[in-house]
């Protein structure tokens, strides 16, 4: 089986004890957590292609900021209001994000036709790599729903820490 599979089994009935594992990692300190969350992402995404499941893609609308919108504007050959017209809504956090899901920027094949230029939150997310581990706990659980990569990490780390 799979972690992708494993993942789509499994991710509805790990929902509490990867909440519980959160609040466990609250007690460990941040500059070695990250570490931690660190070492766990290169592992499973080693495993896991994000091409096989591109799930993000197709359930998230990624926040898009005003730097993003002018990137994508710019390769769209848009003006910025033209582009934020056509793409953005605001959502009921007040944030700007895609105004579709899937992502109408989504291939068929799950490759993204803006790759190059595609919004910061997609460049960070699922946001267990680069040191941003600890200052994103309270993603973690949530994104464990959606993304088999993070869910696989929480997985290693519930097994790891006491």
């Amino acid at each position: 089986m799979t972690l992708i599979q494993d993942w789509k089994n499994r991710r509805q009935q790990q929902k509490k004890p990867h909440k519980k594992l959160v609040q466990r990692l609250r007690q460990h300190k941040g500059k070695r957590l990250n570490e931690f969350g660190t070492k766990m992402h290169e592992e499973v995404f080693a495993k896991i292609d994000c091409l096989d499941c591109a799930n993000c893609c197709t359930s998230i609308p990624p926040i898009v900021n005003k730097t993003d919108s002018a990137r994508i504007a710019k390769l769209l050959g848009l003006k910025v209001s033209e582009f934020e017209e056509q793409y953005l809504l605001q959502d009921e956090d007040g944030d700007r994000v895609m105004n579709t899901t899937p992502c109408p920027f989504l291939l068929d094949n799950n490759y993204c036709t803006i790759y190059e230029h595609r919004p910061r939150a997609c460049r960070q997310y699922p946001h267990t790599d680069d040191f941003q581990f600890a200052s994103n706990l309270d993603l973690h659980a949530v994104n464990a729903q959606y993304c088999p990569g993070v869910f696989h990490i929480l997985e290693r780390m519930n097994q790891r820490i006491p």
